[in-house]
């Protein structure tokens, strides 16, 4: 039987507001356990929480950019539930209103678009986090997160793949940093993912049973997480089992999932409107200034970088990965004057590979935009040629100074002139004779031979278009 694959994703964005969604504490990441939690997140007596209103202006933005009904009027709920890391007994989130409505984001997946539904995105304060390591046999729980803002945005259930939910998730995390209300740093739990996953009879209408995958921090995991999960619970039906409707988490050294618990329904939760919190009420002005600081948005800017500077969907792609990509070309091809297709090489080919080389972000890259607009300028002025670029962006990458210091500290100018240019052609030409003799009778290929020995007797520094016309000029070319 041919089985069809059904996925619907809910991702929790970690907002980056200085603090808590109803409290002032601080949360930064990192500090030690139990000192960023007030007695509002511990859920003190007589303590009331009061929204935070950037948090809600990062929901608008979020919303807005995905083309999705913004409410003016939502209600916080008390989802109730009991563990440990949650001191009040029960999570304030949004339930029948939230703030951000229907809209959609459009992936591709094999050079193929598609259009994946957003149901929703609401506003709720994250847990705690439970401590299993060091404390011999005993849980500790640390409440630093308690109280943090998260924006939990939820899919329709449209994607048919591993490879188009890792789509929609990389496009989402993209999205999220450009309009910067998440930093995306999915290893300290900033960006993390729930796949509702379920097959079904190819050609049926009705969704099979789902399994829901918990807190997957990895485009890699869950990837391989919904894989694994697909084939067993084709195995399971086609044993003549049932798949069971429950939470299951993924095990990343045995790639497999393994049963945490029954599936909660919205009835389990009592969902009930928070007594503590108003309904928050936004007008339209605040809306529309929400709207006006909207940056240009990733696919808008992907458009623009191929009409504008002639790139192809590739080049562009790479260039526009991030905000702090696309503005380090684009100050490199305004400050060093070179065509949009050369600075977009050294930028996506020769920068990016040293970045990932030592796993560095752009915005820390020891090169700057203004120290590659300079070694640039170099090669248009024929100061250097672009190989010796290469060795002066090795030295700028380790921290020796800009173009213009390494290429005098090192004597790496050009020869230009082709009064010294001359002597080395004949002197490889002298040293060469039989090459010389088949280069005549018709063997042209040994021309890129002549060429390659005057610039290694050179050391690099002739002037290639030069070396090119004088070796014609000698060889009766």
């Amino acid at each position: 039987m041919a089985w069809e694959t059904v996925i619907g994703l809910e991702v929790h964005v970690q907002l980056l507001t200085k603090s808590k969604i109803f409290s002032g504490a601080s949360i930064r990441y990192g500090a030690e356990p139990n000192t960023q939690a007030c007695i509002i997140d511990l859920a003190m007596p007589g303590v009331l929480p009061v929204m935070n209103k950037e948090a809600a202006r990062m929901a608008v933005k979020f919303g807005l950019a995905v083309g999705a009904e913004i409410n003016h009027r939502s209600i916080f709920a008390r989802k109730n539930y009991f563990y440990p890391d949650l001191p009040k007994g029960y999570q304030i989130s949004q339930y029948e209103l939230p703030i951000v409505g229907k809209g959609s984001l459009t992936i591709a997946v094999n050079d193929k678009e598609k259009v994946i539904g957003i149901t929703r995105a609401h506003l709720e304060e994250d847990a705690g986090k439970s401590l299993h390591e060091d404390f011999h046999g005993m849980t500790g729980i640390d409440l630093n997160r308690a109280g943090t803002p998260l924006l939990e945005i939820v899919s329709e259930p449209d994607m048919r793949s591993a490879q188009e939910a890792v789509a929609y998730l990389k496009k989402l995390h993209e999205l999220v940093r450009y309009l910067e209300i998440c930093d995306g740093n999915m290893q300290e739990g900033s960006f993390r993912c729930d796949a509702n996953v379920s097959v079904r009879p190819k050609g049926q209408k009705e969704f099979g049973t789902r399994a829901e995958l918990k807190n997957i921090n990895s485009f890699r995991f869950i990837e391989k997480a919904i894989e694994y999960e697909v084939e067993r619970q084709i195995d399971v039906i086609e044993s003549g089992g049932q798949v069971v409707q429950e939470t299951r988490l993924y095990d990343s050294v045995k790639d497999v999932t393994r049963s945490m618990r029954s599936k909660e329904e919205a009835n389990d939760y009592r969902y009930f409107p928070d007594p503590d919190l108003p309904p928050m009420e936004l007008d339209q002005s605040f809306i529309e200034a929400v709207a006006r600081s909207l940056p240009e948005l990733p696919d808008a800017k992907r458009r623009r970088f191929i009409n504008d500077y002639q790139l192809s969907d590739y080049d562009a792609g790479v260039l526009t990965a991030s905000r702090e990509m696309a503005q380090y070309f684009e100050t490199v091809v305004s400050e060093s004057g070179v065509e949009a297709k050369i600075a977009a090489n050294w930028v996506a080919g020769e920068l990016l590979a040293y970045l990932n080389k030592d796993a560095v972000d752009i915005k820390d890259s020891p090169v700057t935009a203004g120290m590659l607009s300079g070694l640039l300028k170099r090669i248009k002025d024929n100061t250097i040629s672009g190989k010796i670029a290469k060795d002066v962006l090795d030295a700028m990458w380790k921290g020796e100074g800009d173009a213009d210091v390494i290429i005098d500290k090192k004597g790496l100018k050009q020869i230009t002139d082709s009064a010294s240019i001359e002597p080395i052609i004949d002197e490889v030409l002298a040293n060469s004779p039989s090459q010389v003799a088949q280069y005549k009778a018709g063997q042209e290929k040994l021309f890129g031979y002549f060429v390659g020995q005057v610039m290694k007797a050179s050391k690099g520094k002739a002037n290639p278009a030069q070396v090119n016309q004088i070796l014609k000029k000698k060889l009766g070319a």
